[in-house]
């Protein structure tokens, strides 16, 4: 079988919801932005628009339609079709793996894969119309129950975490303290230079990330109010969870039979279901269950990104699997980075394959929890420079 390789790797900076920068930015300008420099870089490698077989991105709770045709269109590749990924939040993890699957059986040869998220012009989002507030319809993502209600995450993928693993409020915001000052770090050394595509906005021109906050502390942290004060040590907060973000990511898939130089290859994935209430621990079998596909195991990784869907679930991923924590988010995640649904899958591989890049290559796992009782993970490898 050809292996598939990942030549290019993407994104735009992560903004914040409803007030940053992309709010007036929607899903469909995002992933052309995306789309389009993607496709310039196979070009620049000389693979022609019309060699390139399928544009798939992970779209979320967008309303129908498929994005990524879309996405081809505008960027003027006529000629190639579009396949829209949801898996929650894993959908653009989804995306990248169809591609590489596709591209291991010997169907296709070259495929732009990744996601798109605009929380900001999404209809899953309340708004204010006047004076009045107005619900809009949310699918569920299972059915619901009192102790995995399908429309609070806070309790179904956090709190529940946090209790099965004994997570202390004092962990949480540690962690989400960590998360900004890597994410600030990150952005301050320049690491992600090479893995952003800015966004001409009617503010101007956005290039960096804008969610994570320089000035909190754990002191700014403890003083929030958890989410349910009415639960008895419910110790979930708005500074321990991700936030609500708009971005986009795309990353060209190719055979390696092609001869293309490769940022990474990619070597194995995988995909699981647990109870509904079990989401914020999915990844404590997707990731073994990727590696294992790999011959692998944990001691082998260099890097992994684990969502910070809620600061609890990725504490409680670290301990159950025994992990070393430094390997773990060096460049942030979502407390900081924010978690821009559709698209934080494809954001997490973007940063792993540029931070092993650039620390001397090696093996990285990305890996995630997603909506109704899912995991899943990707296991790259990325040469030495």
């Amino acid at each position: 079988m050809p292996e598939a390789v990942i030549v290019s790797a993407l994104r735009t900076p992560v903004g914040t919801a409803r007030k940053g920068t992309l709010r007036d930015t929607d899903a469909y300008a995002l992933a052309e932005r995306v789309v389009r420099a993607t496709a310039d870089r196979l070009a620049g490698l000389g693979v022609e628009p019309d060699r390139i077989d399928d544009v798939m991105l992970a779209e979320g709770l967008y309303g129908g339609g498929v994005i990524a045709r879309h996405a081809a269109l505008t960027a003027g590749l006529t000629t190639v079709p579009g396949l829209a990924h949801n898996r929650h939040c894993a959908a653009s993890l989804a995306a990248v793996q169809s591609a590489a699957a596709s591209i291991r059986s010997g169907m296709d040869e070259v495929v732009i894969a990744g996601g798109v998220n605009s929380a900001s012009t999404s209809p899953r989002y309340r708004f204010r119309q006047g004076e009045e507030w107005n619900e809009a319809w949310v699918p569920p993502t299972h059915p619901d129950r009192p102790d995995a209600p399908n429309m609070d995450m806070s309790i179904t993928v956090g709190w529940n975490a946090a209790v099965a693993a004994g997570v202390s409020r004092e962990e949480m915001d540690a962690w989400a303290l960590r998360s900004h000052r890597n994410a600030i770090r990150a952005i301050d050394e320049g690491r992600f230079a090479d893995e952003i595509v800015p966004v001409e906005t009617p503010y101007g021109l956005f290039a960096v990330d804008e969610h994570p906050r320089r000035d909190t502390s754990l002191e700014k942290l403890a003083a929030l109010k958890p989410l349910h004060p009415e639960i008895e040590g419910f110790s979930i907060t708005a500074g321990n969870a991700a936030g609500g973000n708009d971005a986009a990511t795309a990353l060209a898939v190719v055979s390696d039979r092609l001869g293309l130089p490769a940022l990474a290859t990619v070597k194995a994935w995988a995909s699981v279901g647990v109870d509904p209430a079990d989401t914020g621990l999915a990844p404590i079998q997707a990731i073994p269950k990727a590696l294992a596909r790999a011959g692998l195991g944990t001691d082998d990784v260099g890097l992994y990104e684990i969502n910070e869907a809620f600061a609890a679930m990725c504490v409680a991923v670290i301990r159950r699997l025994d992990l070393d924590p430094e390997k773990v988010n060096v460049n942030g995640s979502g407390c900081s980075l924010g978690h821009p649904v559709a698209a934080t899958g494809g954001r997490m591989l973007v940063t792993l394959v540029h931070e092993l890049r650039r620390t001397g290559g090696g093996i990285g796992v990305a890996g995630m929890c997603a909506g109704g009782g899912m995991g899943s993970a990707v296991v790259v490898e990325v040469p030495a420079p």
